[in-house]
């Protein structure tokens, strides 16, 4: 199926918001716009008016910003998006519709363990076998992870809210299903945590924010249905930072299992602890600018950031409506791509969300069909993981792949456009000054952001996201010589390219340094979300540092 330009969903609406003149508050929303206070908000834009086009626009301010108090006066819920969708395609892309053979791998005739600490690290494949063939009930594992929640998460500071009574009656109807000859498939029965910003009925949804710390929704997200309907067991609301920003929220900071003594970054900073530390088998997270792979990387998880669009964020907290983006948090790639099988595709709810676009799990590839590039120039500077991601090129071409050097093309300066998005989506912490509740009050935290991109021009926000298309038409310049492209996780701009043009990545621990994990990531073309965890799997069986375990004793 080809999808032309013409049918693009182009953002060509402004976030009203952030328009600059609806930055004052209190009595000065009384005053008169004067020739004197459209100047200096000219000169914040960074245009220049002469005294008669000062004097001939006034007017029209005047009536702009009864506008803008007009629509003050309507509630929006955060769930409401704005009348218009992202989609990340370039000119000329045509979707691949043919879906591959493959499956996951088996393991064999796996047995409970005798030390119950080893269940804590078993794969979401060896649980699955030992709940299909009834070595162990839904409710035995769940009530083991719960225990280990409760035991750990002191130390952690990772979970907001457990769902125990819940999670224990899921538990037992997932065991009755397979008792009457019912089985969903391999997360029948497992448990799992969630990023504390998606919906769960009954239970608080607190954006990791006081504002929202008695926040009680009426409907689950439709991640939350989608893996209830795959008989997973969701035993923990996990913490993430304030309204997805770091790793400190308004019960404290989240901590690093390989070091208590530091943060775990953020934010899905809940969901990354949680699994690095075998709380829980796996976790949903959600990434806007690395909130995935950040996290991942100081935890030694493996996280996938999907195609933007590939899972539906109905019912998740909006932060940024074109680049919000929700994957797994794992410890190998293979237990992404399952999880990753059971909450891909549309609902009908979230407008982005794709639909028919296959997604499956190869069962091999020859190394000498899948194309590498690395990102030279990135790997040649000297950053902290240079030496671990040295080793992992040279492995990568020990297993057999050809690397070509690639660059991506330079970012331009539209870092704004989250800021933006940001600031309308809560705007009415702003307005009401409820921001003065949240932990964060540094000048780079979300209460100053909030008021500068309120400071933002319409007309800037639209031309920053039109450099953006351009920027997702040179990128994919670059996958039409590539299958995959390697990067370091941080250095270089490949986090926040990526995240802008909406292409999937992987990342995956590749070492330690000073006894902390070290990562390295993979991007992948856009919906090739099936190869791109099939070498990332491949790398990890080859490399094993996803099989090391934290010392939480």
């Amino acid at each position: 199926m080809k999808i032309s330009l013409n049918k693009r969903a182009l953002i060509v609406a402004a976030v009203a918001a952030a328009f600059l003149f609806g930055a004052f508050t209190g009595s000065a929303l009384l005053d008169a716009i004067t020739g004197t206070d459209v100047k200096s908000a000219a000169k914040i834009a960074g245009v220049e008016y002469t005294q008669k086009e000062v004097d001939s626009i006034v007017s029209g301010l005047e009536d702009y910003r009864k506008s803008y108090l007009a629509n003050r006066e309507k509630a929006l819920p955060n769930s409401l998006p704005p009348a218009f969708q992202f989609q990340p395609l370039p000119p000329g892309f045509v979707m691949d519709m043919k879906p591959e053979n493959g499956g996951f791998s088996g393991v064999g005739n796996i047995r409970k363990p005798n030390n119950p600490d080893d269940l804590a690290y078993y794969s979401i494949q060896q649980l699955a076998k030992l709940i299909s063939t009834k070595q162990i009930t839904s409710e035995e594992l769940t009530k083991f992870f719960i225990e280990r929640l409760k035991k750990y998460n002191p130390k952690l500071n990772c979970v907001v809210t457990l769902n125990e009574e819940k999670a224990l009656a899921q538990a037992r109807a997932a065991d009755k299903a397979l008792a009457d000859g019912e089985y969903y498939g391999m997360l029948h029965g497992i448990p799992y945590g969630i990023k504390d910003m998606f919906a769960t009925k009954g239970m608080p949804t607190t954006y990791g924010a006081a504002p929202y710390k008695n926040q009680v929704l009426d409907y689950d997200a439709s991640v939350v249905e989608k893996l209830q309907k795959a008989g997973a067991v969701l035993v923990a609301k996990l913490s993430l930072g304030e309204l997805a920003m770091g790793d400190t929220w308004f019960g404290g900071q989240t901590r690093n299992p390989w070091d208590t003594a530091t943060g775990s970054s953020g934010s899905s900073a809940g969901p990354a602890s949680a699994v690095s530390a075998g709380l829980v088998p796996f976790a949903i997270g959600s990434e806007t600018l690395g909130s995935i792979v950040s996290p991942s990387t100081v935890c030694g998880t493996t996280g996938l950031r999907p195609t933007f669009g590939r899972v539906s964020r109905h019912g998740a907290m909006a932060l940024a409506w074109t680049m919000d983006k929700i994957g797994p948090i794992c410890r190998s790639a293979e237990e992404c791509a399952i999880v990753f099988s059971a909450i891909h595709g549309p609902d009908g709810k979230d407008l982005t969300a794709v639909s028919n676009v296959p997604f499956s799990y190869p069962a091999g590839f020859n190394p000498k069909t899948v194309r590498i590039g690395y990102i030279k120039s990135a790997f040649d500077k000297d950053y902290p993981f240079k030496q671990q991601d040295s080793t992992a090129l040279k492995m990568l071409t020990r297993m057999g792949f050809e690397l070509k050097a690639v660059e991506l093309p330079a970012l331009p300066k539209i870092d704004f456009i989250i800021s933006v998005e940001a600031a309308a989506a809560f705007d009415e912490l702003t307005l009401n000054n409820q921001d003065d509740q949240l932990a964060q009050q540094l000048k780079r935290s979300w209460p100053n952001i909030f008021r500068t991109a309120r400071m933002v021009p319409a007309v800037e926000y639209i031309k920053a996201n039109r450099l953006r298309s351009q920027l997702i038409a040179d990128v994919d310049k670059v996958f039409k010589e590539v299958d995959i492209i390697v990067h370091p996780s941080w250095a270089g701009d490949a986090l926040r390219i990526s995240n802008y043009t909406g292409h999937p990545a992987v990342v995956v621990p590749n070492g330690f340094k000073e006894n902390k994990p070290t990562s390295i990531t993979f991007m992948g073309g856009l919906y090739k979300e099936g190869v791109l965890l099939k070498l990332a799997q491949a790398y990890q069986t080859e490399a094993g540092f996803n099989t090391q375990r934290p010392k939480l004793d």
